[in-house]
């Protein structure tokens, strides 16, 4: 029964006593990792003493849960998340006679297997129903004023328990969803903000609670943790000894294969795995490059001009002046004035108006750098992120000897991690090596885990997962906008972790503050101007959908809505 099971990871309900103890000391015994679940720290114990007793090889974890007790049970929840450590559920026992090795188990297999225990108790279905009364509220389905079942008939119609209707009903009342009134019943709840604006723009806050719309980070409550962990546990049992020394300055080789194999697939990125750089994020590999460049004799960098202005900040450090660049209806317009040496650009999704380089303006950029010898630095910026559509290819692709690609972790998994790449020309890999070891090297187990959560498929299950995520999230938001505020626009492509909401002239300042008394922080457009650009857009909020966790996006989208309504 457990001889393809070696090296895997099981997960046992009830494992603290009878026959789901056995089966998990049996398959410990095997060679079989497991995480146990049981009410009690003392059943855990007892369990946990047998197995390391007679199999002190193999890892275990455990959880002392309720199944019964939301946040218990959401602790339990977390090791099963899609690409979560789970290779086998056994739920009381119910899976013993059909176990066998999986490779992946989908998040449906998972969802049905523990409905009773884990999800269908109480927080998942609960969580969905609030969800899909949310939806149906945004979508018009469920006008306000409308009466909603009794918690006792709705349960009851799809085969609920009560307490599960109950709580999503108490759950969406806090939000402001719905209405409870004695003799009343439960009703949606009027959500158009039918006040004047400048009463909107003056009203006092609904309370202490803050959501953070500014754009630029990923809802880090969804990084992998489970999956990391599986990762670096695989990387640290495979990494020779010298992996922990000082090494290459390029970084660790394990992590330049993958990430060579990986951006040539996903981003069109064509380079040797000996001529990446590892760095600590974008910036630290625009510093390197500054510098580079700098050295070279190199003295203006066209940049957008609209963009983040520490960028402009670090060449600036080394003596590079930073020239703005035109932008039009189109975006910006890449072909730089006589005297350049390097265009800083954000072709896929701009930084933060948000449009796309056209076709043909790809191609300028990239006859111009050959034609003159210039570079092209190509943040890729959002580039993981495109909805609806097929993302573009980077422009590294159209000419590698010419374009510096560079590229990070920060927005697909977590600034924290410190990660990020370049992908080089071959005339300057060594050059930029040399410069980078003379500034900062980086830290080794994350490159080790990365290169493990690359190969192993868990880097690009997260990718879509988190894609699909967002593009609900910004769905949400131009349907709200529609229905609530149609006289904001929303400009620029629908990819990314931000939106721009274009606004009446002479408006934005008014709504940033109207924004800070609602709760919010979130960005104007204006921030993001070169001071010396000749441009100059229409007042607009930058918006972040990337921050609020799942369950804090309806309220932040509704204090926003609130506002621009």
């Amino acid at each position: 029964m457990t001889a393809g099971l070696v090296g895997e990871t099981a997960l046992i309900t009830g494992s603290g006593h009878g026959i789901d103890a056995a089966i998990a000391t049996g398959l410990a015994h095997a060679g079989v990792d497991v995480i146990l679940l049981a009410p009690t720290a003392d059943q855990l114990d007892e369990t946990t003493n047998a197995i390391r007793a007679s199999a002190s090889s193999v890892e275990v974890r455990f959880v002392t849960t309720h199944l019964t007790n939301d946040d218990q049970r959401t602790t339990a929840i977390s090791y099963l998340l899609p690409g979560g450590p789970v290779d086998v559920p056994i739920k009381n026992a119910a899976a013993v006679e059909h176990l066998g090795a999986h490779a992946r188990i989908s998040p449906a297999q998972l969802r049905q297997t523990f409905e009773n225990d884990l999800m269908g108790a109480g927080r998942g279905v609960r969580r969905a129903l609030a969800e899909a009364v949310r939806k149906a509220v945004r979508t018009g389905h469920l006008p306000p004023g409308t009466r909603l079942p009794s918690s006792r008939r709705l349960a009851a119609d799809l085969s609920l328990a009560r307490n599960t209707v109950a709580d999503a009903y108490t759950d969406l009342v806090a939000e402001g969803w719905l209405t409870a009134r004695r003799g009343s019943g439960t009703l949606v709840a009027d959500r158009m903000n039918t006040r004047p604006i400048s009463a909107r723009l003056t009203a006092e806050p609904s309370g202490d609670l803050c959501h953070d719309l500014i754009p630029g980070n990923p809802d880090l409550t969804t990084f992998p943790r489970a999956a990391w962990l599986k990762a670096t546990r695989r990387a640290l049992a495979a990494a020779p000894a010298d992996a922990l020394g000082y090494g290459d300055p390029r970084g660790r080789p394990e992590l330049r294969a993958a990430l060579a194999d990986h951006l040539a697939r996903a981003r069109s990125v064509y380079v040797s795995p000996d001529h990446i750089l590892i760095c600590a994020g974008v910036s630290h590999g625009l510093q390197i490059l500054s510098g580079v460049l700098a050295g070279r004799g190199a003295r203006n960098v066209a940049v957008e001009s609209y963009g983040l202005d520490k960028y402009c900040a670090l060449l600036a450090a080394v003596g590079l002046q930073t020239l703005p660049l035109p932008f039009d209806t189109h975006g910006t317009d890449p072909l730089p004035p006589v005297g350049t040496d390097a265009v800083l650009l954000t072709p896929a999704h701009q930084f933060p108006v948000g449009t796309a380089l056209p076709r043909d303006r790809r191609t300028a950029v990239v006859d111009w750098a050959r034609r003159t010898g210039g570079l092209v630095l190509e943040d890729d910026y959002d580039g993981e992120f495109r909805f609806g559509r097929q993302s573009v290819g980077a422009l590294q692709g159209l000419d590698p000897d010419h374009v510096i690609y560079l590229g990070s972790a920060s927005k697909t998994l977590a600034p924290g991690l410190r990660l990020a790449w370049m992908a080089l020309p071959p005339a300057l890999a060594e050059e930029a090596a040399a410069a980078k070891g003379q500034i900062d090297s980086c830290e080794v187990l994350s490159q080790l885990t990365m290169a493990e959560f690359i190969t192993s498929g868990a880097y690009d299950r997260h990718v879509r997962a988190a894609r699909r995520r967002y593009r609900d999230r910004r769905d949400a938001l131009v349907t709200a906008l529609a229905q609530h505020a149609p006289k904001v626009r929303v400009i620029g492509t629908p990819a990314g972790l931000h939106t721009v909401l274009a606004l009446p002239p002479g408006t934005e300042q008014r709504v940033l503050q109207a924004a800070t008394r609602q709760g919010l922080k979130v960005a104007g457009l204006s921030r993001y101007r070169h001071e010396r650009s000749l441009d100059a857009l229409s007042d607009a909020l930058v918006v972040g959908y990337g921050v609020p966790s799942d369950a804090a996006w309806p309220q932040a989208l509704s204090a926003l809505v609130r506002i621009l309504s």
